[in-house]
């Protein structure tokens, strides 16, 4: 099985906001960095959404390590809180849980392979974790710009 590394990290200018993810898939020597926006979002769509679109980005059932300094993102997973939330029908106790179409895809997404998570710290020197969130900067200055020259929700 393929084993893959995904370091990932979202942004958001104001929340909401514009705003950008990105993730970073290393597997030996091989890399690829991916990034994306939107005009509307929270930070916590976004450090999900770089969760997502690594593993849609995986062509095959694969050995994955999640890096990510979210503990939005990595909580549920780690925690246990996901299973929960699923056998409580999207729900914490009577609310229902917020960002619930991005848990469904995430919880679809990590259900193909084989998943485990791994906490970094943000912004204290570790070099793939300050990429990711160099790309994820870069995409929200891209929303940024396409907001300015008059691109709608």
């Amino acid at each position: 099985m393929t084993e893959v590394e995904i370091h990932t990290d979202g942004s958001c200018s104001g929340n909401p906001g514009p705003g950008g993810w990105s993730c970073i898939l290393r597997s030996g020597v091989h890399a690829k960095e991916l990034s994306g926006w939107e005009l509307s979002t929270t930070n916590n769509r976004m450090e999900l959404t770089a969760v997502i679109e690594g593993l849609r980005a995986l062509k095959r059932r694969s050995r994955v390590t999640v890096c990510s300094d979210s503990a939005y993102v990595l909580n549920p997973f780690v925690k246990g809180w996901l299973a929960k939330w699923q056998a409580n029908g999207w729900r914490t106790g009577k609310e229902p849980i917020k960002n619930q179409d991005l848990w469904v895809e995430a919880a679809r997404a990590v259900g193909e392979h084989d998943v485990n998570f791994r906490k970094v710290k943000g912004h204290s020197g570790d070099p793939l974790n300050e990429r990711a969130d160099e790309l994820a900067v870069a995409a929200t200055q891209q929303a940024i710009a396409a907001l300015r020259s008059g691109a709608t929700v």
